[in-house]
């Protein structure tokens, strides 16, 4: 009767998780979710994983995924053509290249103010900049200590979202982007033949 009560409880926190998660706009927090469920934030980590692992298993068209620090539901990623279909409509709705390389140095070197972005891509980045903050993918961090306390940005919680990465330290190594110095060089050398 005791294993049968504990499989029950057990049974109502999964279904109880599933249905917060379901209605949730935004990954939900193991901390929020173990304070409804009345579970530790461990426990609750563990079944999560548990019903990922399940919906894996029975090869589901979503997943549950700890994304931005919390938990959520979205689509498999291997569907990801039908989805981009249905989302998108045929309509496309892509960053530009400026607004994609601004994303990308403001998350790999934040804190980050406007002009050092600037200086790292070479031309203005305050149009780009304000685009990426309306959208929601850059946010205020701080203010430089230094002379005219520049404003500091850094990514949000909703770049995490939308790059489905639980958080910074699961983006890929920035040296995975450089190219080697043996690159380098034979670009250098092929560019000097046609100074000649």
């Amino acid at each position: 009767m005791c294993h049968q009560l504990a499989v029950g409880v057990a049974n109502e926190a999964a279904r109880a998780a599933e249905a917060i998660l379901m209605v949730a706009d935004e990954p939900v927090e193991p901390q929020l979710l173990a304070q409804l469920l009345e579970l530790s934030p461990a426990r609750v980590d563990e079944l999560c994983e548990e019903l990922a692992a399940a919906y894996e298993a029975e090869d589901r068209g979503f997943v549950l995924a700890r994304v931005a620090g919390g938990w959520r539901f979205q689509s498999h990623p291997d569907l990801a053509p039908y989805v981009e279909r249905f989302v998108l409509d045929g309509q496309p709705a892509k960053m530009s290249p400026a607004a994609l390389e601004t994303l990308a140095i403001v998350a790999y070197k934040q804190p980050v103010s406007r002009a050092q972005v600037a200086v790292i891509r070479g031309v203005n980045a305050d149009a780009v900049m304000r685009t990426l903050s309306q959208r929601g993918y850059v946010e205020e961090v701080g203010r430089d200590p230094g002379p005219g306390q520049a404003i500091l940005y850094g990514t949000s919680r909703m770049f995490l979202e939308r790059l489905g990465v639980d958080s910074l330290a699961d983006l890929p190594p920035l040296g995975d982007f450089v190219p080697g110095a043996e690159v380098v060089e034979a670009l250098e050398r092929g560019l000097g033949a046609d100074d000649g």
